[in-house]
């Protein structure tokens, strides 16, 4: 099964503490698609759900030998395909949050409103991920806090009117029903 592969200039990356820094610097520079064969997307398909997977395991489940595999992974690291291996943490397991995701609207679209908006949701460690969105909201943001009190405090410190923000909405997670899980997006 080939795949056919349109080179794009165009990416929209979501804004998260470690990618934020790099879009408002680079935020003028277009990225070229990766070129990725069909043992690319094989072992990105494993690696997504398990990158602690031994090579040797990847390269039978692909029909690859293991330094095909290892050379491909590095590869992949080095053409920014992979960006990071990183562990899931439940936080629930550790203490006890809220999960609360709130839709932003400036008061202005000015650059400068803008870009210092964004540096102060990369800083603020309460803010899981932040997105800048179309429609009638300019960003969404998802915020963890220990409690409301916390909430309120960080709505009133990073969601003020001297942030450039003109009003926000709140939305209360209740339960999870389908958790962010990037390895259900295919990769085709």
């Amino acid at each position: 099964m080939r795949r056919n592969i349109a080179l794009s200039h165009l990416r929209f990356p979501a804004i998260s503490v470690t990618s934020a820094p790099e879009i408002i610097i680079k935020r003028a520079k277009m990225t070229d698609l990766v070129a990725l064969d069909d043992f690319d997307y094989r072992i990105l398909e494993r690696a997504r759900r398990n990158n602690l997977e031994p090579a040797r395991v990847t390269a039978e489940a692909v029909g690859l030998s293991e330094s095909a595999v290892l050379r491909r992974l590095r590869r992949l690291r080095a053409d920014g395909v992979i960006v990071r291996d990183i562990a899931i943490v439940d936080p629930a397991r550790i203490a006890p949050h809220i999960l609360i995701h709130v839709l932003v609207t400036m008061r202005s679209q000015e650059k400068a409103i803008t870009d210092a908006f964004k540096r102060a949701m990369t800083a603020a460690k309460a803010v899981l991920g932040c997105w800048d969105v179309t429609g009638e909201t300019d960003f969404l943001l998802t915020v963890a806090v220990p409690t409301m009190a916390a909430y309120e405090d960080f709505s009133q410190s990073e969601l003020s009117s001297e942030r450039g923000v003109r009003n926000f909405r709140t939305m209360i997670v209740i339960r999870e029903v389908v958790g962010f899980d990037p390895s259900r997006v295919e990769l085709t």
